[in-house]
């Protein structure tokens, strides 16, 4: 198993005519490369952030894929999607600046916004000129996302926000954050949820940037000082906060991101420089790739359940937390032959910095021990 073959093996499982959409967007990436535009990194659509190169991406028509043609995105299919983001992961490119605004708020909006914020919103995500945070997690509360203490209040003009948000992703350079809000108290903690789209930079909104172990700035705190904003900011219906973010979360946590993020650690392994002739490592690389494969499918399935409008939430559970499992084992498995340096290059760069990064893998998107009830209660109704 040779670094060619582990990326050619991306192409199984999905009709010949996406053959022609990978080769260009792959021979784009390798141009990229070659004129220095990125250098490959794990995790890199958590912590690559350039908008100069999601602007790139946009002028080719690679974001905003499967947003209709009437609101300024591409009408392309959810699988053409899958094919140009798998390619973008395996090359390792910083994609952060558009990531969450075109995964997950995209479709979102789609699903429940007015008119009006259609035609503002996604056109400009389309082009790579908006950029979108989520403010979910708070302080004290993490993934029990039911728990939430911010508040949101109807007011004359409006409405008026006041809490505070954490691990917010891409908030320093967010042109808008979608803040999730109680906004009717109700016996059942789920009920009383309503999101909000709160447009950036606001008088009332202070992000502090939260650093981390690596020294790089990709998290923030958001603080809501009673921001107000106008009534056309809610977002779906009020009350409805709960039902919308678990679809949102669906896309969230099946993407190939959730499988994907180590694949450049794992990919410059394999180089024959890279593995040698050691056969516990061809061993170890072998289980690897072949648990990939089967986590592909699995991704790829909810993927298409997605397209057709449903809301797979205990299958994307299953997928972040099996895809959150394999990344840190693919870390472990190249730490067990290579030593991590971070002043290095190459293999032993790239892994330093990987290690750095698996704490958070079990995290974000979800704690694995809420992914895992999740599951569990759905085996056992």
């Amino acid at each position: 198993m040779n670094a060619q073959a582990l990326a050619l093996g991306a192409v199984a499982g999905l009709p010949d005519g996406l053959r022609e959409l990978r080769v260009r967007v792959r021979r784009f990436l390798e141009d990229e490369i070659a004129a220095g535009g990125f250098a490959p990194e794990v995790d890199a659509w958590m912590s690559g952030v350039d908008p100069a190169f999601s602007g790139r991406l946009a002028g080719r028509g690679w974001v905003g894929m499967t947003i209709p043609v009437a609101y300024g995105g591409h009408g392309r299919t959810a699988l053409e999607r899958y094919v140009v983001t798998e390619e973008l992961l395996a090359a390792g490119a910083p994609v952060a600046a558009h990531w969450i605004a075109d995964r997950q708020i995209a479709p979102s909006i789609l699903r429940n916004g007015t008119e009006q914020q259609k035609h503002r919103y996604l056109p400009q995500i389309a082009r790579a000129q908006s950029f979108f945070a989520i403010g979910m997690s708070e302080p004290d509360s993490g993934s029990d996302l039911a728990s939430v203490r911010t508040r949101a209040v109807e007011v004359e003009d409006g409405w008026r926000l006041t809490g505070t948000k954490v691990w917010t992703s891409v908030a320093h350079l967010a042109t808008a954050v979608v803040v999730l809000a109680r906004t009717d108290d109700a016996g059942d903690r789920h009920a009383g949820l309503s999101q909000f789209i709160v447009d950036l930079p606001h008088p009332a909104v202070t992000i502090r940037p939260i650093i981390t172990i690596d020294g790089a700035h990709h998290f923030n705190e958001v603080v809501l000082d009673d921001a107000v904003i106008p009534a056309s900011g809610l977002l779906g219906r009020r009350g409805d906060g709960w039902r919308q973010v678990t679809a949102e979360l669906g896309n969230e946590r099946s993407g190939p991101e959730r499988i994907l993020s180590t694949l450049p650690l794992l990919r410059e392994w394999a180089r024959p420089e890279n593995l040698g002739d050691d056969p516990v490592a061809h061993a170890e690389l072998g289980r690897l790739v072949s648990r990939l494969v089967a986590l592909r499918r699995l991704s790829l399935s909810v993927a298409e359940r997605l397209a057709e409008g449903e809301s797979p939430a205990v299958a994307a559970a299953l997928v972040k937390d099996l895809g959150t499992e394999f990344e840190g084992d693919v870390v472990d498995a190249v730490r067990r032959h290579v030593a991590p340096d971070p002043g290095g290059r190459g293999l032993a760069a790239m892994l330093a910095k990987a290690v750095l990064h698996v704490p958070a893998f079990t995290l974000r998107g979800g704690a694995s021990e809420i992914l895992r009830s999740i599951v569990a209660k759905e085996l056992s109704s």
